[in-house]
């Protein structure tokens, strides 16, 4: 039996357990109450600039569901939460959402210290979180689907392109990063990834800045030292939230260009280029899994459907948005197949999940509760848009666990009944 039929029984077998099991909930379901969506974002803060927007997407969602007939013939209800870019008050907001909201499910957070914050939360509570935005893999959670790209889906393939004679050729690299686990972590796996493909330490400057960084010109100045050795330099950006808007102005000001010092971003789109003079950046990079520019159907329709929402032709559309697009759709069918809103019930359903993404291919879920994405390298364009310089040729199998750590090297994770492992050293098949 291979894997997608393991993945469809299990499926089938979840959906039949729900139904008999869970006999309260479909009576329930008959008298029409709402099922609940908690919603995680921050409004305020530091990263209000990036998850306003994934607030108002999951609304539009939640919308468009209700106006074709709910969900098990109930309405969905959003319950909203800020947590005000405040580590803390993350888990707080979450146990909130689950023991007083008594919500279904939760879309949200945006950092990692932010995931990492309430994961102990949904772990007690046997919730269930979608989480939208890429980060730096070394985790797979019974609790959390992980829907943004793992660094295998966006970090390594953005360093390879760069390394490529398309790319540049880039020999020293500076990795800049807002000081916490994502940053830290993913340029470990960098660090590791360039070490192996030999360039020495002596060719990487790493440089940490804290949330809400303003003052750019002194580490900008070092970058432009760094990169006058004569050997061709890219700088790889973690920088979250609104600290990028004064250090990619800074970067103007001292007349970097794309040309001298291509920057790629991984935490930089459509949203946050709103708030930006783009002229200056014209040409730099970022990698993501969608890009608003992409020309397909299902984008175009998607597109339409945010403006009609927002009442706002000139609003954006980004990859998180997608992230939490795929999430919903396949949170929703696996309900649907389920029978049942129950986290465990849901969970199993989830697995073989497909959707198809907005850049005209087939999202699917995996047993270690990531996604199978294609990878997108974008140039700044003046609009704020994306032009679309390289791609996958397929999705690529998002890893919980990196090749490039020793340690997390021997590590796979499945959470199909009964292997339930997120960090085992023993691969499930012999």
């Amino acid at each position: 039996m291979d894997l997608f039929d393991r993945i469809t029984r299990l499926g089938a077998a979840a959906a039949l357990a729900g139904s008999v099991a869970l006999g309260s909930a479909a009576a329930t379901a008959q008298e029409g109450d709402p099922i609940r969506v908690g919603i995680l974002h921050s409004l305020s803060g530091t990263m209000a600039i990036s998850e306003t927007t994934l607030k108002d997407v999951m609304l539009m969602l939640i919308e468009e569901q209700n106006e074709a007939g709910g969900l098990l013939g109930r309405p969905l209800e959003a319950v909203v939460v800020d947590p005000a870019s405040d580590w803390p008050l993350f888990a707080e907001k979450a146990r909130e959402l689950i023991e007083q909201e008594e919500v279904d499910v939760v879309f949200g957070c945006w950092t990692s210290v932010s995931r990492k914050s309430v994961l102990p939360v949904f772990e007690e509570l046997n919730g269930l979180l979608f989480y939208p935005v890429q980060y730096e893999g070394e985790e797979s959670s019974r609790n959390v689907f992980y829907t943004g790209a793992a660094p295998n889906q966006q970090a390594i393939p953005a360093v390879e392109y760069l390394m490529s004679d398309e790319g540049g050729g880039a020999e020293r690299w500076v990795l800049l990063g807002t000081d916490y686990v994502y940053p830290r972590t993913t340029n470990r796996i960098l660090r590791a990834f360039l070490n192996a493909n030999g360039v020495s330490d002596d060719d990487i400057m790493e440089t940490y800045t804290p949330f809400g960084h303003s003052d750019w010109q002194t580490i900008v100045a070092e970058v432009q030292e760094f990169a006058s050795q004569g050997l061709p330099t890219a700088v790889v950006s973690t920088i979250n939230g609104d600290a990028n808007v004064p250090f990619y102005k800074e970067l103007a000001n001292q007349g970097i260009s794309a040309e001298d010092i291509p920057v790629v971003a991984f935490s930089v789109g459509e949203e946050e280029l709103a708030g930006l003079d783009t002229e200056p950046l014209v040409g730099h990079l970022a990698a993501w899994n969608y890009f608003m520019s992409v020309d397909t159907p299902e984008n175009e329709a998607f597109i339409a459907g945010w403006h009609e929402f927002i009442g706002d032709d000139a609003r954006v559309t980004n990859d998180p948005m997608e992230a939490h697009y795929i999430g919903f759709n396949m949170w929703v069918q696996a309900v649907e197949q389920a029978g049942s809103t129950d986290v465990d019930a849901v969970r199993q359903a989830m697995y073989g999940q497909t959707v198809p993404n907005l850049t005209g291919g087939v999202a699917v879920m995996n047993t270690n509760h990531h996604l199978s994405k294609p990878v997108l390298i974008g140039e700044i364009l003046e609009d704020g848009q994306f032009d679309v310089v390289w791609e996958t040729d397929d999705v690529v199998v998002g890893d919980a666990w990196s090749d490039f750590i020793p340690e997390s090297s021997v590590l796979t994770a499945d959470w199909t009944y009964p292997w339930v492992c997120g960090n085992c050293e023993t691969p499930r098949f012999q």
